[in-house]
This record gives C-alpha cells, sequence and structure tokens, in this order.
C-alpha cells in the first residue's frame, strides 16, 4: 500500500518579474505527489476538481505511478483557481485571484482500500477536512501534516484538534511565530511540539529549515540555485520528498527523518527551476540521488587543528 496524500488540485495563473503562466496545473496534492512519486509507488491522492480540470493533467499524474481513483469529478463545476505575482525577490507575493469552486465544498472520502495507509500527507487544507481524514484512518499510520497563517487565524481550535493526531508538522518560519505567538523559533517549535506533534520542520525558504523533535536540533541548507523561476508549491514538494523518502525506508527514526528533510529540500530545489510543475516532471531517481550527494558535499567539512 502506497503513501494516501490529501490536499487541493488547482489551476494556477502566476507572473514573477521574469514570466507568466496561465491556468498551470497546481494545488498542494499535485506538487506533493509528484514529489513522492520519485520515491515510491503508488502514490495516492484524495481532491476534487471540476469537469473543466484538463485530462492532460490526469495522464501526467498516472504516469507518475499517481492512483487518482480518489479525485473527485465534479460534472458542472469549476476547478479550484488561484492567482499570484511574485515581487522581484522572489521571496513575496501578491495573491490576485482565488477562487475556490469546486473545493469549497469539497468532503474528503477515503475509498476503503486506502484506510489502512501507513504514511499519510495531509496538505494545508481546511483542519475540520483534515480531521475529517484522520478519523475515517484505521490503525497507527505516520502522518505529516501542512498547515497556512489562514487556518492559524481563523480555526486554531479545530488545527489544534489535528495536531494532537500528526507525527510531523511542516510549516514556515512566519506560521511558526503566528502560531505559537513566539518570536524565536526556537522557543516557538518546542511550544508547538507540547500541542502535540512530536516533529516539527520549519520551512524558511531559500534559508533552508530546521527540524525539532526531542533533543534534537537540525538544520538544513537550501540548494543554491543561480535561477528561480517559481517558487510555487517548493513547500509541497518539499513535504513530497520528505514522507517519500520515509517510505521507502520505513524508517521514522529521528536520523533518518534528518535525511529525509534533506530529501525534501532536494525535491523543493528542482520545483522551482521552472513553472508549475515542469521542474518535478522528467526527474529521475538518479538524478535526484545525486543532486542529494551535492547537498551532503556543501554541508560536509573536515575539523581543523
Amino acid at each position: 500500500m502506497g503513501i494516501l496524500i490529501v490536499g487541493s488540485l488547482a489551476l494556477d495563473s502566476v507572473a514573477t518579474p521574469f514570466h507568466s503562466v496561465e491556468e498551470a496545473l497546481g494545488g498542494s496534492a499535485t506538487y506533493i505527489s509528484i514529489s513522492a512519486s520519485y520515491f515510491s509507488g503508488p502514490v495516492n491522492i484524495v481532491g476534487v476538481v471540476g469537469e473543466d480540470f484538463p485530462q492532460r493533467y490526469i495522464e501526467m499524474l498516472e504516469s507518475h505511478n499517481i492512483d487518482v481513483s480518489g479525485l473527485q469529478v465534479v460534472q458542472g463545476g469549476k476547478t479550484f483557481r488561484w492567482s499570484g505575482k511574485y515581487h522581484y525577490d522572489m521571496n513575496t507575493r501578491d495573491t490576485l485571484l482565488t477562487e475556490l469552486n469546486v473545493f469549497e465544498q469539497f468532503d474528503p472520502v477515503i475509498p476503503d482500500n486506502l484506510r489502512k495507509s501507513r504514511f499519510v500527507c495531509l496538505g494545508n487544507i481546511d483542519p475540520v477536512l483534515q480531521l475529517k481524514v484522520l478519523d475515517q484512518l484505521e490503525g497507527d499510520p505516520f502522518v505529516v501534516c501542512d498547515t497556512m497563517n489562514y487556518w492559524i487565524e481563523g480555526k486554531q481550535d479545530e488545527l489544534k484538534k489535528v495536531l494532537k493526531r500528526v507525527n510531523v508538522l511542516i510549516i514556515n518560519d512566519s506560521e511558526a511565530r503566528l502560531l505559537a505567538h513566539e518570536p524565536n523559533l526556537i522557543k516557538a517549535a518546542k511550544m508547538i511540539r507540547d500541542m502535540g506533534p512530536q516533529t516539527i520542520i520549519i520551512k524558511k525558504g531559500e534559508h533552508g529549515a530546521l527540524l525539532f523533535s526531542e533533543d534534537v536540533i537540525f538544520s538544513a541548507p537550501a540548494y543554491p540555485l543561480e535561477m528561480i523561476n517559481d517558487p510555487t508549491g517548493a513547500g509541497d514538494s518539499f513535504a513530497g520528498g520528505f514522507i517519500g523518502y520515509l517510505f521507502k525506508t520505513e524508517d521514522t527514526s529521528t536520523g533518518n527523518i534528518k535525511k529525509a528533510v534533506i530529501y525534501g529540500s532536494t525535491m523543493a530545489s528542482f520545483c522551482v527551476e521552472d513553472f508549475s510543475t515542469k521542474g518535478l516532471e522528467n526527474l529521475s531517481y538518479l538524478r535526484v540521488q545525486d543532486r542529494y550527494r551535492e547537498f551532503l558535499t556543501m554541508t560536509r567539512f573536515d575539523e581543523l587543528d
């Protein structure tokens, strides 16, 4: 049984100072699943789209051994759409348009054959929906969860119920400060771990990521790139690489989670090299391994006398 991923599928219109795309493939479940597909198969997604969702995107997902049988297609409905414009530094963006469409009424139903999935990734959807997913799962799965400032501010009570039931929370630095009401990230991570998750990963964009678990703080760099074309989906690609490696190795020890963080950063670096999911679509596991080893080379040093 493969990884279960629950999240959004969207059509994104993205503009940067260098280029723009219209109605390109997007959504948290999309990026997570493609990224994870290089480590395991099948990857199973649960989400919702309208009848306007292009068939070529379905075929691309299936070509990556992604099972879309849990994908709801609403006849007569329109797919979730998002539009954003990035500033010159590519670290900040303005949201120009959000149209939830069929995603507004999304009610995740986990197929019977996936309810015993051992590895589950919850994209940054409404915590109420995340709870619905958790209530349908059987056994004791390893759950990785993402969220965003909108849910932290608007549905914090529901989010805290989710946090009591997940193993890993992946958020960015501003979200961590917002959730903990604490500017210091080390203190914030400790406070969030007290809410339930054993492990916290705080993404810092071009400055890498921080891993916090019991008595462990691990700092991972971001891969240095000469050109970043589109940061959209980088965090979800990180999550996909992270859970994909854990599933492949079936090892959730602290030492292996550190490796999974580096694989997450590896997949995020591929994502930002092109628009939409193009940077992820034509990779190979060998190429992923090569970049992973480059990460190791960059961070390894010999102690001098």
